[in-house]
């Protein structure tokens, strides 16, 4: 969110004497010509920013300059309160109390009870309903790791369990689809690896420190790419799945069918993953067409009843 970023540089400018472009670009991940354009945002909000060119160059807060803390509407407030609140129910620190105390320094006396109102209006709360219970320890020990720059060790399972030793450099903490993962360089592999945290046991911050890398980001979005291996197939619910099934498609996906059922054109991936997704529905699911799709989860079925069986 732009507002965020220019909260965050304002920040910035008034805790460093001067800093250049090209770092402040680094920091957001965004280029050097969007910062400029904040900058400039900035300097008609009426906070004069100023810059220097040469080495050593870079942009800085007159001195002696105050902002007034009128500066920020209520929605930016609100909207800062909210993200930075949603946050520090996960990843506790001083850091992030003291980002709180400041923010909320800066709302007037007269405009306290509205921006909390509106900052109740959404609560955002990271934590799961259950679950691992490492989670919150491990978020903790990643983000030390990370901001002492120091190596992590730990045992990691893949998805079918099989259980590897790792040492890893850590470069990010991810939070995807309710998820957290840890980005890191790892030395068994020799490569960048994007570590699901609940897949991660035996994680011990190590005394020996790292130079960092040239970062590799980890690939988040695969739309594209899912869009070219979906497809779609018809399924038969029971409405008591169908807050769970629209977990993974759209209500214009859904179509009728008396009065307790729907026909649903739902995206499929032919793989474990999606077949174990449609199981979990239970008898209150039935895959219709395509043939071969409904023949492969009649052959799964007999293999359970099997297992069981026996």
């Amino acid at each position: 969110m732009k507002v965020d970023r220019l909260v965050s540089i304002i920040m910035i400018l008034l805790d460093k004497e001067r800093i250049g472009a090209q770092e402040l670009a680094d920091m957001f991940e965004v280029s050097p010509r969007t910062i400029y354009r904040d900058i400039d945002a900035i300097n008609l909000a009426g906070i004069p920013v100023c810059s220097t060119s040469g080495v050593g160059g870079g942009f800085e807060i007159m001195p002696k300059y105050k902002i007034d803390n009128k500066f920020f509407s209520t929605a930016d407030l609100s909207a800062i309160l909210m993200g930075l609140s949603g946050l520090s129910n996960m990843i506790r620190g001083d850091e992030l109390a003291n980002a709180l105390a400041k923010v909320k320094s800066f709302i007037p006396a007269d405009r306290a009870k509205d921006i909390e109102l509106k900052v109740n209006q959404i609560y955002i709360d990271l934590s799961p309903w259950m679950g691992n219970r490492n989670i919150q320890l491990y978020l903790e020990i990643v983000k030390t790791a990370l901001q002492e720059s120091r190596m992590l060790s730990f045992e990691y399972a893949d998805r079918y369990g099989n259980r590897t030793a790792r040492i890893a450099e850590p470069y990010q903490l991810v939070l995807k689809n309710s998820h957290w993962y840890l980005q890191g360089y790892c030395h068994k592999r020799s490569d960048y690896r994007l570590f699901k945290l609940s897949r991660i046991s035996r994680l011990q911050i190590q005394e020996e420190t790292f130079t960092p890398r040239d970062y590799q980001k980890p690939i988040l979005d695969f739309k594209e790419i899912l869009e070219t291996m979906q497809t779609k197939i018809k399924i038969r619910i029971h409405n008591s799945v169908m807050d769970r099934v629209l977990d993974f498609c759209s209500y214009e996906d859904f179509s009728p069918d008396g009065n307790e059922h729907y026909i649903v054109s739902f995206p499929f991936i032919e793989n474990d993953y999606y077949y174990n997704i449609l199981f979990s529905f239970g008898d209150k699911c039935e895959c219709l067409e395509p043939l071969y799709i409904r023949t492969e989860i009649k052959r799964r079925i007999q293999d359970i009843a099997i297992l069981y069986k026996n």
